[in-house]
């Protein structure tokens, strides 16, 4: 599963990052000669795709990496790290462009070529195709970091359709309309950087060790709880590590079991949970006291 799920990964990833590189450069050489600011400025963002895919890519690889001395919970921290630097960049690059175009406002300049509008209705088919393949293959392989890679290709989209609404309006306007574009960069950059402080808030949870959904705990709950000798499940800890689960239980059993019988117990509560939920990597079985216990001696 690990070596399926790594491969489904650095080919969406990769494939991500070859269509990126075509099309920056084909936006980046549209944008200098049809005279488009929001044009390079949607290259240059396309650009940045490449790099944050270069970051998933290694996050990937290094979350697969199997547990050593030093990370013996292993490396799946690595994805959302690399997810939350993918968020970052989105922000980043969204300041860039807002900061370039109210640059290029005031200063006047020729209105953009019309061949770009077909450059961009190119780019944002591609785009939302690219979009949908890497978020169904994030969504099957478990990974935050390629989930907000995917969104890194929607906000691309997003800021292609922004640039042909601007230099639409440029065209159709005429003179005293050159800056439309700007303003369409200017859009287009809110866009990206509320999508950016959006995908970042989960990469963080994760890295924090926010407990997953509800759900899953009760999931894994009700699985220890269906072992014979087991009164109730305490408290159950769940922690994300990447794509997988660690899980710390309090188990409560019969005060008057032998250390051998309830040591048993732990073991079947560990492999029960295991075999139910396979993203569940370990399982940590404290046993407790029951508390209403059957008495040693029945009452007279």
């Amino acid at each position: 599963m690990t070596s399926d799920r790594l491969q489904r990964g650095l080919r969406a990833t990769f494939t991500g990052m070859a269509v990126n590189l075509v099309l920056a450069a084909v936006k980046l050489l549209a944008g200098i000669f049809g005279h488009s600011h929001a044009l390079v400025a949607d290259a240059v963002e396309s650009f940045a795709d490449i790099f944050s895919s270069i970051i998933v890519w290694r996050g990937l690889v290094v979350a697969c990496t199997p547990p050593d001395e030093d990370h013996p919970y292993g490396h799946g921290k690595a994805e959302p790290l690399a997810a939350a630097l993918v968020s970052a960049m989105l922000m980043i690059a969204a300041a860039w462009i807002a900061l370039k175009a109210l640059g290029e406002i005031a200063q006047p300049h020729l209105a953009p070529a019309p061949f770009t509008l077909l450059v961009l209705l190119g780019v944002v088919v591609i785009k939302e195709a690219l979009f949908r393949f890497v978020l169904r293959e994030s969504q099957v392989v478990d990974s935050s970091a390629m989930h907000n890679d995917a969104w890194h290709h929607r906000s691309d989209a997003i800021t292609s359709v922004a640039a042909g609404i601007g230099i639409s309006i440029s065209l159709v306007g005429g003179k005293g309309y050159e800056a439309a574009d700007d303003w369409a960069a200017i859009a287009a950059a809110c866009v990206i950087a509320w999508n950016g402080w959006r995908l970042l808030k989960p990469a963080l949870n994760e890295l924090m060790d926010r407990a997953p959904d509800r759900e899953l705990i009760q999931q894994i709950r009700f699985s220890g709880e269906t072992i014979p000798g087991v009164a109730g499940v305490e408290k159950c800890f769940v922690r994300k590590m990447g794509y997988i689960y660690f899980v710390e239980m309090h188990v409560e059993v019969d005060p008057l079991m032998s250390v051998r019988q309830s040591h048993q117990i732990a073991h079947d509560v560990k492999d029960k949970v295991r075999a139910d939920i396979p993203a569940v990597r370990d399982v940590l079985v404290h046993i407790e006291p029951a508390r209403q216990a059957a008495p040693l001696i029945k009452p007279l």
